[in-house]
């Protein structure tokens, strides 16, 4: 035989052999196939260690311990093959080795993961029952989202497949599912589930076949068709296509026949099933505001993982109820409380959560903060350096620093035209109270014109001291007598108490008229000025101290000393804003 002739032979075999492959008995291939290339799904890599951590697994379920280190049950091909026979189920589930090897990796390698998944399914499994009954889908399909995602709500698939059922996002937002940065219900198990169901039915319209069904929704229709239009002619199912089919999908029905397998039969390969510590039974209400579920932990006192694990299609562990109305799920005993403690759980740290609606940006030209007893005003100007300017003239300028110049700028050197920053910065005395309140009592007790005339005498008094010191004419020391008695008296005739007159008009003596008397020629004493109770303040200047500024405001170093809780050591600053009076 010729080269040329071996070649077309080779060839011939290469395309025939699909078409061999599909003329073979679809039931035996189905009971006798063996694929060492076969992917497990990506629910097998689970972290088991990390699912019991799950709070819902943790409160609610008992499981066992030991379970990692027990030992599976020997049982052979025939037994497994008669348990699939007489499970009560609609869709066909055939025995072969790639439906063992699965069986096998369950009930040995990951027994942790099977009686995890026992637990969880105590919550899941009546959701998903619900959605696949009012669909009128077949009640072993309950099963998919154990090789879909382990029963984990928040599973998310090397390529973005998310939830309990694994949905794409494109396939997501065409079967009317929320996705975006807050809400996400492919992670819904109520939602999710209902659309699962309606998505599978669709399938099974389309191909008429449960296992290309779930094939299908694997790896998409596309694939399917595709694998389909290979086989050519032909009895169609799952096995007659199994060749032409991707690896994970070739994995997938087996491995789902082998999940309603293990969670039915697990008892007889010594896992220990998942014990309801306590019925978790749940209820709903719509939220219609913007609620952060740590608002509603402190008020309810529920664990924050509680509300995750009920509500995992909240991404930020916060409902946007002030955009639409959202399903918020809570143990049933809570909702009452939930529905009467509603705005109590809005106030509570609202400012915390609250998000601003409008926000003007800042310039930032001036920033104000506070240190100490002062207000710290920060502006920032910019000069554009022309010829002549200095370092030294532009902080005289601007009454900064040299220093500061160059260190808010970060040159050492101005070039003609390039524009500077500089800050200018003012330090403001915060506002003080206007009396002492350890002398609170005192001054209560005085009228405001008595008030007026002890602070008017007092003033003069140490405008005097102050004058004999500087050198100015004293004021002699009975002067100071005088006017110190006159305080003390002002004061005292102030305190005591004025008897009452009682109104009696039988007794009361008659008015008597008048005298006129000659009016007597008096001289006009000087009206002295009206003294108001607002505080007069002074911003400090360069080159003014204390003393300079008690001066020009008649008053006394120790009075503005005083006021500002300064001492003489103290020392003040260009821009500092000083009490004069």
């Amino acid at each position: 035989m010729t080269m040329f002739k071996k070649t077309i032979l080779s060839l011939f075999a290469a395309v025939s052999f699909p078409v061999l492959v599909a003329a073979q008995n679809i039931l035996s291939l189905s009971q006798s196939l063996t694929d060492d290339t076969v992917v497990l799904p990506e629910s097998f890599e689970t972290d088991t260690h990390r699912m019991m951590q799950n709070w819902y697994l943790q409160n609610y379920t008992v499981l066992d311990a030991g379970v990692e280190f027990s030992q599976d049950i020997p049982t052979t091909d025939a037994v497994i093959t008669d348990r699939l026979s007489k499970m009560p189920v609609e869709i066909e589930m055939p025995f072969n080795s790639v439906v063992r090897s699965i069986i096998n990796a369950y009930t040995q390698r990951r027994r942790p993961l099977v009686q995890n998944m026992l637990g969880m399914s105590i919550y899941y499994n009546p959701i998903f029952e619900e959605a696949l009954e009012r669909e009128g889908m077949p009640m072993e399909l309950k099963y998919l989202p154990v090789i879909e995602s382990a029963l984990n709500p928040n599973a998310v698939s090397r390529v973005g497949a998310t939830g309990l059922w694994q949905f794409m996002a494109p396939t997501g937002k065409g079967l009317g599912l929320e996705i975006n940065s807050v809400v996400d219900e492919r992670r819904d198990p109520v939602r999710s589930s209902q659309m699962a169901a309606k998505y599978l039915k669709e399938l099974y319209t389309i191909y008429g076949d449960w296992s290309l069904a779930i094939a299908a929704y694997n790896c998409g229709p596309g694939n399917v068709n595709k694998a389909l239009r290979r086989a050519g002619e032909g009895t169609k199912d799952f096995w007659s296509i199994y060749p032409f089919l991707p690896a994970e999908t070739r994995g997938y029905v087996p491995a789902f026949i082998a999940a309603n397998y293990v969670m039915t039969y697990y008892n007889e390969h010594g896992i220990k099933p998942a014990i309801a510590r306590r019925p978790i039974v749940t209820d709903s209400v719509h939220v219609k505001k913007r609620v952060h579920f740590q608002q509603i932990a402190d008020v309810l006192k529920i664990p924050i993982d509680e509300i995750r694990i009920l509500n995992p299609q909240y991404r930020k562990d916060y409902i946007p109820g002030d955009i639409k109305p959202y399903p918020l799920v809570l143990p049933s005993y809570q909702i009452y409380s939930y529905i009467m403690s509603e705005d109590s759980i809005i106030a509570h740290d609202a400012a915390k959560y609250a998000r601003r609606t409008v926000v003007e940006p800042s310039t930032g030209a001036t920033v104000t903060r506070e240190d100490g007893d002062y207000i710290i005003t920060e502006t920032t100007k910019y000069h554009k350096v022309r010829k002549g300017d200095t370092f030294a003239s532009l902080a005289r300028k601007y009454g900064v620093t040299v220093s500061e110049i160059k260190k808010v700028n970060k040159i050492k050197s101005l070039r003609r035209g390039r524009t500077i920053k500089i800050v200018v910065v003012e330090r403001t005395p915060k506002p003080r109270e206007e009396i002492d309140p350890t002398e609170q009592h005192t001054v209560a007790s005085m009228s405001t014109d008595s008030i007026t005339e002890v602070e008017s005498l007092t003033d003069s008094l140490a405008i005097a001291r102050l004058d004999s010191v500087d050198g100015i004419t004293p004021v002699d020391a009975e002067t100071d007598s005088v006017m110190m008695a006159a305080a003390r008296a002002a004061a005292a005739s102030n305190d005591e108490p004025r008897p009452v007159e009682q109104e009696n008009p039988a007794t009361e003596p008659e008015p008597q008229p008048r005298q006129q008397e000659e009016p007597k020629p008096v001289e006009a004493a000087p009206q002295p000025k009206k003294k108001t109770n607002q505080p007069v303040y002074h911003t400090v200047r360069r080159g003014e101290s204390v003393a300079k500024i008690a001066k020009r405001y008649g008053t006394t170093t120790a009075k503005v000393l005083k006021l500002n809780n300064l001492t003489a050591s103290s020392k003040i600053h260009p821009g500092d804003r000083l009490r004069v009076k």
